[in-house]
Parts: structure tokens; sequence; C-alpha cells
């Protein structure tokens, strides 16, 4: 039973109910439980405050980050012994804890957290806690908060997915449905210059099988080791998106140029950018991956990046979102010059769609996509349409904690624990550790980041926020009892670090297992 403000429903929604909810969806392996208890919450909800409460309950800020590190959560007030602090009041403390700048800003923004946690209740100062050190994982994911709003507001699971792929966060989603219900949610729709959650691939860990699975023709499109970019067009105006829907136009002036001389008036696109020797085989990754990063005075000379088009989501007043794959490349055909353009090979034959996968690997780049021709274009999801194909076994990981290092790594965080993501409970599975492939610039790196990351430091294991992503490639999968997935990798290295990725992007438990048998 939920607990709302004494003075009525109006004066907000209680931390205290977040604070239970988030117990019984953490406590809960069912999805129908998570989705009842969060449906719960959210009806209690004022419209207003349904969107924190939202982002509260999937381990978010509204703000994202407001400057509070692991050392502001260290001392703790004694707790209040009763709960009086409502979502608005904690929302409210949040954002003047963010705008906290200048001199003594570090010791202000400790005071203003100690404030807030002195009205807390021992349960609330956990729950806050652990919320502000990016450590609540208790199985809220977009899938399972999308159909508790869909409950809550008594309204179709499917008009809640679709609003939520068209404004890219379900906070405000849950807003329009406790609102005005299916009306409020069909007022989103595909709106150049307002990016959407670009669509996801599946793994497959050959040809054969990614054809077993669509068993139909398909495309078959190189599939390029560069950062992936949604591109809208508007009138004269060009703006370039990061798939965690960052903007980073400024950055990329060759690619805006290129695409104004597209005969569109409004469009939006999906594609690749990638750094190209002359020889057109691929700089490393991170030539790349510096190209979208905040540029620096001493980037006088940048490296330029190529622009690949794989598909078009809008074209001149027509969406195409729920056009098949076939109509919207052939849209994607008539608009942008093959230059421009990702090359693919339409082929129901496995044998031919190894000869395209053969190619691209011997041009450098990762193996090939496999696109189903009638599928309607699934923003935001890891669908079953598109199929990627490697040329050997990587997975994107997340960081859970690292050990600083001995030897010659003395003083480095050193060997990374390694996780992958659990889509039923919403956190992690370790799958083993790693220090291999880390050069002495990576392991710079690594260790000013994860520092900022650490939440809590046990003997030699730093214990990090989840929001590191890295590469990793390994030679297979085995039985392990050390670890709670039964599971652990065979000698897993580094590739890379995924700047471009959030955690919620990392692989799930259950890819791992697709992509690699297990083996004794």
């Amino acid at each position: 039973m939920l607990i709302v403000g004494t003075g009525g429903h109006n004066e907000g929604v209680l931390i205290a109910d977040i604070t239970r909810t988030s117990a019984a969806v953490a406590s809960t392996s069912g999805r129908k439980a998570k989705v009842a208890a969060l449906a719960e919450c959210l009806r209690a909800a004022e419209p207003g405050e349904a969107a924190i409460v939202v982002f509260y309950l999937s381990g978010e800020l509204p703000q994202r980050q407001i400057g509070v590190g692991y050392a502001s959560l260290r001392d703790v007030p004694p707790p209040a012994a009763e709960p009086s602090l409502t979502v608005p009041e904690v929302d409210a403390a949040f954002t003047e804890i963010g705008a906290v700048s200048g001199a003594g800003s570090v010791a202000r923004r400790r005071e203003l957290v100690a404030a807030l946690l002195g009205r807390a209740t021992r349960a609330e100062q956990d729950f806050l806690i652990r919320l502000l050190a990016g450590e609540l994982r208790q199985g809220a994911l977009d899938g399972v908060m999308a159909e508790a709003i869909a409950a809550a507001a008594e309204v179709p699971s499917a008009e809640v997915r679709r609003a939520f792929m068209l404004r890219g966060s379900l906070g405000p989603v849950a807003t329009a449905a406790l609102a005005d219900g299916v009306d409020g949610l069909r007022t989103f729709s595909l709106e150049v210059g307002r990016p959407i959650k670009p669509m996801l691939a599946a793994a497959a860990p050959s040809i054969d099988e990614a054809f077993a699975k669509l068993k139909a023709d398909a495309a078959v499109e190189w599939k390029l080791d560069g950062i992936r970019a949604q591109i809208h067009v508007s009138g004269g105006e060009v703006r370039v998106f990061t798939r965690t829907l960052d903007e980073i136009t400024s950055r990329l002036p060759e690619v805006v140029a290129a695409v104004r001389e597209l005969p569109v008036r409004d469009a939006v696109f999906d594609g690749e950018l990638i750094a190209l020797r002359p020889d057109g085989r691929p700089h490393p990754f991170q030539v790349t991956a510096a190209r979208t990063a905040t540029r620096t005075a001493k980037d006088t000379e940048p490296v330029p990046v190529t622009l690949y088009l794989f598909d078009v989501l809008h074209l001149d007043g027509a969406d195409l979102l729920d056009a098949p794959g076939a109509e919207r490349n052939a849209a994607l055909t008539r608009t942008v010059p093959e230059e421009l353009r990702m090359p693919r090979v339409i082929t129901g034959d496995p044998a031919r769609a190894k000869e395209v996968f053969d190619e691209a690997v011997a041009r450098g780049h990762e193996g090939v996509v496999v696109k189903s021709l009638d599928t309607p274009y699934t923003a935001g999801r890891r669908g079953a349409g598109w199929i990627k194909v490697k040329p050997r076994h990587t997975l994107d990981l997340v960081v859970l904690a690292v050990e600083w290092g001995h030897g010659r790594r003395q003083g480095l965080l050193s060997n990374l624990h390694l996780g992958a993501r659990d889509p039923e409970t919403g956190g992690f599975v370790m799958l083993g550790k790693t220090f291999k492939g880390l050069t002495d610039e990576l392991l710079a790196w690594q260790t000013k980041r994860l520092r900022e990351l650490a939440v809590r430091e046990d003997g030699w294991t730093v214990h990090v926020r989840p929001e590191l992503v890295v590469e990793i490639a390994f030679d297979g999968v085995q039985h392990s009892p050390r670890y709670p997935g039964g599971i652990a990798l065979r000698f897993a290295r580094v590739l890379r670090y995924r700047p471009d990725k959030s955690a919620a992007e990392a692989d799930t438990i259950d890819t791992v297992r697709a992509v690699a048998p297990v083996m004794d």
C-alpha cells in the first residue's frame, strides 16, 4: 500500500513510496510482479511528478549529472524518524545541487547533500545514495517501465512503446499517458531535428545462422568500426546526433557539407561515420571516436571522417518508420549517391553473403549486418530484423569494478571486472576479469575515468558505477562456478572503450550464450 503526502495527494508522492517500490521490484524476478509494483506507484503520481518518478525508478536523474561524487556520500547524517520528503522536493534539491559552481562548490554540494539526507529515513537514505551513485539497478528496464506506464494509464503497451521510440525518453511519455491516455501518446511523432532511438542489431555467430533466422532474401551490408550517426535535415540546416542522442554537429563540418549537397528539403538519415586512410582502410576506432569527442585547441588538423548512410526514416514530408526495409532502401537509393551509401548486396544465397562478408573483413571492417527486407524501423530495439555477423567473438560489456595493479602497473587501476546486462533483473552478470590488451595510454585513461566513477573501495578492488562500456574479444565461454551466471569468458582481452554506447546498450547475458556455445 502506497503512502502519499499527509495533506493529500497534491502534496506529492513521498520518496518513501519510491523506496518501497524500488525494493519490491528488486526483490522479485517476475516481470509481471515488477510491472504491477511500478504501475501502482505511477498511479499515485500527479502527471507533473510522473516523469521524475520514472527517472528515479529507472535509476537515473532527470538532471543526468549533478556533480556528486563518492566522497560526498561517505558521511551520512542521522536519519529522520518519519518519512516526509516528496518527489518534487528531492527533484528541486538535486537541481539546486547541480547548479552550484565556482569556488567552494564541492563543500557547498556536500552541505546540500547532507541537508537532503538529513531529512530522509534510513531506507530513504539508502535509496537516494544508491540513486546518486548510479548503483540503483532493480530491474526497471525500459521495456518493463513501458509496460508499467501502459498499465497505470490503462492504454495499450504498443502505444507507449511507439511514443517512447519517437520521444526517446520515458518520462515525458509517462506524463502524456497519465494525463491524456492514448490521445496524449499520439501527440508524439517523428520530428525532424529531434533524434529518436536507433534500431539495433541482434548477433549471430555465422552467415548461415543469420539467414536461417530470416528465412528469406536479405540485404547484406558492411558493418563498419565507426560511430553511429543520425542526421536530420530541415531546410538548409543539418544536425548530427550520436546513438546516445547527443548532438555533435559542430565537430563534423565535412559531414554537414556533404549532406547539404543532397537533393532533400527535410529528411532523417541513419548512418555511420568512420575515419579512413588514403587506401580506404579504417584508422583505429580511437581516431574516429576522437572526432566526436570534445574538440580541443590542439585539434587544428583533425582526421576527416567519411559518411556512409544506410537508412532513411523521413523524406520530404513522408515518415518511413513503418515502411518495410526494401521501401526505405529504395527511397535512400533515389536520394543519396552511391559514394555516400553503405555497400550492400541483396541475396538469398548464404554463399554470396559470405563473399560480401569476406570483402568487408579484407578491407579492415568488422563484418556485415544481414537485414530483413520486410521489417520496419524498430527504433530503440534489438530486434530480429537486423543481425550482425563478425569474424571473431566480441562483446560490449560494462565495467563493474577494477583492481589496483602491481609491479609495472603499481598505482594504476588495471584488472577489470566485466558484466553483461541481465534483461530480467536490470542488473549485471559478472563474466570474469581481464587486464589483457591494455596499452599504457588506456591504463592511464581508465585509471582517471574509473576513479571518477568509484562508489566504494574494498581492499584492492574499486567498485564503480556501471556506466563504462568496453569492447572485449574472447575465445569462448566456459562453465564456471565462480560467477553467479555460471559461465565465464575464456581469454578475454580489451579491444577498446565505447564512449558512444551507454550501459543500457551493452550486450545481455542471453547474447553471450547465443554468440558462443558454452564449453566444458
